[in-house]
């Protein structure tokens, strides 16, 4: 446990009818487990770190099944991490490492910017992909090959006048997305597209029906392109064009068409291996599903197609406790402007404080029967 002193519990577990009546009957077993999807958020991200490290590292090790890993933005490189390990000392390391890098990111100096200017995209974008190559560069077949666990990633692809990036088409064309949206969530497939990048060994168990979509098979040489782009959040990263193996095109931040990955799941079979449940580690208790869905609060609510869900959520009273009184975030940014020094010490005591979710999740595992709160 880590030293935060307090006694407000740190976890909350939520979870679908379907899902709630199996937690009811046997508790949550790792063999129970099909799919487990990662959300984009940026930093939000980091407080599940000890929660990946105990179910990658310890908890799913106790099982055989096959387990699809679904992410987007850093959900992406989260669930990427995982599929570079093959054991418990690992997959602390690796996951060690991923929370090093992303607090300790640090665009200031970009040659011949002005002191206090945000960074351009071409900066950031070069430095994010500097840090993919030294995380990923030479194991991507180590991820593609892992025993157990089956990557997709996901991206948006831009259509009309996003399908390339431009100082005008990016802002016209998300202008334009951004009032397609507010009329309905398929009318912004008009304008931007799902595209996953699926490990090909076995099909994703899922239909992505529910939006427009693209299924293109995960490889070596679009590895971490595809990875990149489901982080490049527009305006803050450039655009990754023409990813090798998918449609030509403008790849952007896969949480714009998939936020929280809110996809239908309970259409999912349960396979002869698992019992089709779906645990999802997230930072709180609503899946929106896409970015530009955030201030549209009616499209926050749980759907049928979570009703196989376990979702795994920071109970609010314990947010209070951390620096800020808050989850890190991008505002930190800003926040902290150029002094990275505090922003990576408030980030760094969230994590630290954070092992209690982990500790919580572990200790409710043990129960045969686990009383869930309604998704």
């Amino acid at each position: 446990m880590s030293g935060g002193g307090s006694s407000v519990p740190a976890l909350q577990i939520f979870a679908g009818p379907r899902a709630r009546a199996r937690l009811a009957e046997r508790g949550l077993r790792p063999e129970d487990v099909q799919v487990v999807p990662a959300a984009a958020g940026g930093p939000k991200g980091l407080i599940l770190g000890p929660l990946d490290q105990f179910i990658f590292g310890d908890w799913l090790a106790r099982s055989q099944q096959p387990v699809h890993l679904m992410g987007a933005s850093i959900g992406a490189w989260r669930m990427a991490t995982a599929c570079v390990t093959r054991n418990a000392a690992e997959v602390k390391h690796e996951f060690d490492q991923l929370a090093h890098g992303y607090v300790h990111q640090s665009y200031a100096d970009e040659p011949g910017a002005k002191k206090g200017k945000m960074p351009s995209a071409a900066w950031v974008s070069q430095g994010f992909a500097q840090t993919l190559d030294q995380v990923f560069g030479g194991r991507e077949q180590l991820a593609l090959s892992h025993p157990r666990f089956r990557l997709h990633v996901l991206a948006s692809r831009g259509r009309k006048l996003l399908s390339r990036e431009g100082r005008w088409r990016t802002p016209l064309g998300y202008t334009a997305a951004f009032a397609a949206n507010l009329i309905s969530r398929p009318s912004l497939a008009a304008w931007l597209e799902r595209v996953a990048f699926s490990d090909p060994r076995t099909p994703l168990p899922l239909p992505l029906d529910d939006f427009r979509s693209h299924a293109v098979e995960l490889n070596q040489a679009n590895f971490q392109a595809s990875i990149l782009a489901s982080c490049a959040i527009p305006f803050w990263l450039q655009a990754v064009h023409d990813i090798p193996g998918a449609p030509r095109g403008a790849y952007w931040d896969g949480g714009i068409t998939d936020y929280h990955l809110h996809l239908n799941y309970a259409a999912m079979a349960a396979d002869e291996h698992s019992a089709g449940l779906v645990l999802y580690p997230h930072f709180q208790q609503q899946v929106v599903p896409g970015w530009l869905d955030k201030a549209l609060k009616r499209r926050h609510a749980a759907t049928p197609s979570l009703d196989n869900v376990v979702l795994l959520a920071p109970n609010p009273a314990w947010i209070a406790t951390l620096p800020n009184a808050k989850l890190p975030d991008r505002n930190d940014f800003q926040r902290y402007g150029d002094d990275m020094p505090a922003r990576a010490k408030a980030w760094l005591r969230a994590i630290a404080e954070s092992q209690r979710l982990a500790d919580e999740f572990a200790q409710a595992c043990e129960a045969s029967s686990l009383r869930a709160l309604q998704l």
